[in-house]
């Protein structure tokens, strides 16, 4: 044991896979540091993306790599930095946010802002600090999935909005500034105007990663977002009908048009379970998502079921994670939210402009 050096450790240690990033923990520079003190060896991880579930095993996969091969006094500190992640050329940035996923889908009523709110909510229950942004100008919907529909957003001396907070996340929506009822009735400048408009004139803080609701198709708003808005990664929703998977395909297409990167497919509404007999039936068939994936090269994320509960839950303004943080349907969307956020630690990190120099 005194003679063990750091090499020697490393290499027990490569064979230790992170399950989400799918490499070792030492070819993905996930260990920090590796230390010797009293016979105890000691290995700081840091991960790039927020897992607070998957620690425990993590932490437990560590030891036992190192107990197989004689090392039986270990303490493993697992930490987690999220960095921000590589955007458009020429787009600014967003003050005090990291990352943006856009959420789309090809066309309506797949579950596309469902499947948004608890993915951010996911993402917050793992430890990230995250925000909602409800873009769907026409039809915004995340006020009431979040319950915060009567609130209406503050502003500062300096004619900056503050977001509504949501369960704790900070979110932002023309829901907040219309009453419920009123139609928007605008054409497609003033609409892409509200959107950076929210965007840029609300005053985010410390946000790891931002969700942002896109309205469905592939139009103003969509454009916008590509030309003007720094995108880290975007998600395709669809159910496995085949008209959805055909409009689907079209937002992916739009998305690898514009340099935009698609982090993955999730397929919602993929079975029905009966809540008497338990009988399963694949209402809008089976396995088209995953097919996608596996045709267009994208990651599968994972598939969420028809369940009335989900629906429910939005309706009533506490979206599944939240009312039932344990339930089948919550861990789904967790790890749903790892694989994401996992898979963007795979892309180039954001460039830090240099700072000025002054030679006096």
């Amino acid at each position: 044991m005194a003679d063990l050096t750091k090499d020697q450790i490393e290499k027990i240690l490569s064979s230790v896979n992170d399950a989400y990033t799918e490499q070792d923990i030492i070819s993905s520079n996930t260990v920090d540091s590796i230390s010797v003190d009293d016979g105890c060896v000691k290995v700081n991880v840091v991960l790039g993306y927020p897992a607070n579930s998957y620690h425990a095993k993590l932490e437990s996969d560590i030891i036992n790599a190192l107990k197989s091969s004689g090392i039986t006094n270990s303490k493993v500190i697992i930490d987690t930095k999220i960095a921000s992640y590589s955007t458009q050329k020429g787009v600014e940035a967003i003050p005090e946010v990291k990352n943006i996923i856009a959420i789309a889908s090809g066309k309506g009523g797949v579950g596309k802002s469902t499947t948004a709110v608890n993915l951010a909510l996911a993402l917050q229950s793992l430890g990230a600090k995250v925000a909602l942004l409800d873009a769907d100008i026409y039809g915004p919907s995340q006020p009431r999935m979040l319950g915060v529909s009567k609130l209406k957003p503050e502003t500062t001396g300096e004619g900056k909005l503050l977001p509504i907070l949501g369960h704790g996340m900070q979110c932002m929506s023309i829901g907040f500034l219309v009453d419920e009822g009123s139609p928007m009735i605008w054409r497609g400048p003033m609409v892409t105007q509200a959107l950076e408009q929210m965007l840029r004139d609300t005053l985010w803080r410390g946000i790891d990663y931002m969700i942002i609701d896109l309205p469905p198709g592939t139009g103003d708003t969509q454009l916008t977002l590509s030309q003007k808005i720094p995108v880290s990664g975007s998600i395709i929703v669809t159910t496995p009908q085949d008209i959805a998977l055909i409009d689907a395909n079209k937002g992916l297409k739009m998305f690898e048009k514009v340099n935009i990167p698609i982090l993955g497919i999730i397929e919602n509404m993929s079975l029905h379970i009966c809540s008497k007999c338990q009988h399963e039936e694949a209402i809008f068939g089976s396995g088209g998502g995953e097919s996608m994936a596996k045709d267009t090269k994208v990651n599968f994320l994972g598939a969420l079921p028809l369940e009335i509960d989900i629906r429910t839950d939005v309706d009533e303004g506490t979206p599944t994670v939240v009312k039932s943080p344990e339930s089948r349907v919550a861990e789904i969307y967790k790890e749903i939210a790892m694989k994401v956020s996992a898979k963007l630690t795979q892309q180039e990190k954001a460039v830090s402009a240099f700072p000025s120099i002054t030679i006096e």
